[in-house]
This record gives structure tokens, sequence and C-alpha cells, in this order.
């Protein structure tokens, strides 16, 4: 979808499914010297999709695709981007992130709902360019901002900001409409990149899953984490029942059309982790 001149997302909202990229989010920025794309998808079967819906728009070189954090449906998709020539880029936790945990959750692809078929080719591509805190891409005509958002959804996030267009590709910063992951998240950070999103000039926004927003959304995320901490802490200081504490936090919060099976992975993974 077009959202800007020569700006698109590539948004899944209809189809979650793991084959899907769990409806994870990516970009395309045109600049005049070539593209930038914003996460790679979750397989080889995925990112090859992606491209020739990318050459659909332009058939300039693809120069550079952003890894917004290690997550296997932001990223798994790579090495078809290297192969077509890219340059991989994320913030130096991502990096590290990948070459430590990437192997072993492709091998456990299936944990997560993906079958062989959907992983066929799938290989683990390394970023090669990183950055600590900030860094500017030129595409020619068009300047591209990444910015490394701080431990927060992960401790590698970052976001890509165009200025001018007045757009922001949060990736997993933000979920709109869909129950976050939480289970490689730090509470206090994530709440401190919110209020730094509140504060840039910036009307739209894409989230690493969700349709199209606004801030409105990123109020309403930051509402939701506070929130859910806070009841899930409360709620595993008693009960260790999975189900129970997932029932409650259903009761609690504004429900969310997608994403339902993450909470009780974020209660399992984050809140009673280590508790038998």
């Amino acid at each position: 979808t077009m959202i800007a001149d020569n700006v698109y997302s590539y948004v899944a909202v209809k189809d979650t499914s793991p084959s899907n990229s769990f409806g994870a989010n990516a970009g395309i920025v045109i600049g005049r010297d070539g593209i930038l794309v914003i996460d790679t998808l979750v397989s080889s079967k995925e990112a090859k999709r992606f491209i020739r819906d990318i050459r659909s728009v332009s058939d300039k070189p693809i120069k550079y695709a952003v890894n917004t954090h290690y997550h296997l449906d932001h990223t798994f998709g790579n090495s078809e981007f290297v192969k077509s020539g890219a340059t991989i880029i994320s913030s130096i936790n991502c990096r590290n992130n990948l070459e430590n945990r990437g192997e072993g959750a492709l091998k456990n692809a299936k944990d997560y709902g993906l079958t062989d078929a959907d992983m066929q080719g799938t290989e683990i591509s390394i970023p090669s360019l990183t950055f600590k805190k900030t860094m500017e891409i030129d595409l020619g005509n068009q300047k591209v901002e990444l910015i490394y958002a701080g431990p927060a959804h992960t401790d590698g996030n970052i976001m890509v900001y165009l200025p001018k267009e007045k757009i922001l590709f949060a990736g997993d910063i933000l979920f709109t409409d869909y129950h976050p992951f939480m289970a490689d998240g730090y509470i206090e950070g994530w709440v401190k990149v919110l209020d730094y999103i509140m504060s840039l000039d910036v009307e739209t926004i894409i989230p690493g899953h969700g349709p199209v927003s606004s801030k409105k959304d990123v109020v309403d995320m930051k509402d939701y984490i506070i929130a859910f901490d806070k009841k899930a802490k409360e709620l595993a200081a008693k009960s260790h029942d999975v189900e129970y504490i997932t029932s409650e936090i259903k009761k609690a919060l504004p429900a969310r059309s997608q994403g339902d099976g993450l909470i009780p992975m974020n209660i399992r993974m984050k809140y009673l982790k280590g508790k038998k």
C-alpha cells in the first residue's frame, strides 16, 4: 500500500498465520539511487514473494534491507535480499542475537507452527552493517533515519524514520489490535521509547503487526503493556496456572483481534520463568 510518494507499507492484516510471517509488516522506501526495505519476513519463500511485489512497483536495485529486530518473522528472509545484492543493516544487539539464536530458531521453526515446506530454502543471513545509536541512509533524494530504540520489545530493536514524510516504521515496538509478544521485553525501556515516538513529528506509523497506525495507537500500546505487566506480576505472585492467569488478563485488558495465543506465551516465558 502506498503511504507517500515512493513509500510503501507491506501490511499483512488479514492473515496472521505462521506461514504468512504471523502477519508481520514490512516496508519499502524507493529513492533515486535504489531501494531500502524494512524487514524481510519469515522465510525464503515469503521473501521471494515480497521481492516479486517490490518489482511490481520499481526495478531499481534493492540496496539495503533493515532488520528492526532479530525475531524470525522479521529476519529469516534476509538471504534472499543478500542474493539480490542488498546490504543487511541492524543494531549491534540484533546482529548478536541473530548470530547466537538464529540457527536454533530455524531448527525449532516447527515450535512456532512453521512446516519444513514453509521454511524450505531458508538460511540465516547475519547483518553486515551495524550501528550504535542512529544512522542515516541517503537513497539519493530520500533520507532515511535509523534509530536504536534501546531495550524495549527486545534489546536490539530499531525504528525507521522518514522525517520529511512524517512516517515511522516502528517494528515490534508497536502492535496494533494485536496482542504483543513481550517475552523478550523490557517494560520500562519500552514505555520510554513509546513516549519518545509521541515526541516525534510523525503522522503515519507502521507497526510490526497490525494495520497502519497513528499516535493514538501508541498511547493504547503504552497503556496495554503497563497494564499487562502489572496484572501479570500480581497474578504470577499468587498462581502458576497459565490458563487461569491468561483468562484473568483477558478479562482485565481491552480486547485485541489478533495474537491471543501470545498471552499465555508471554506469561510462561516472562512471568513464570523458572517458577514451578
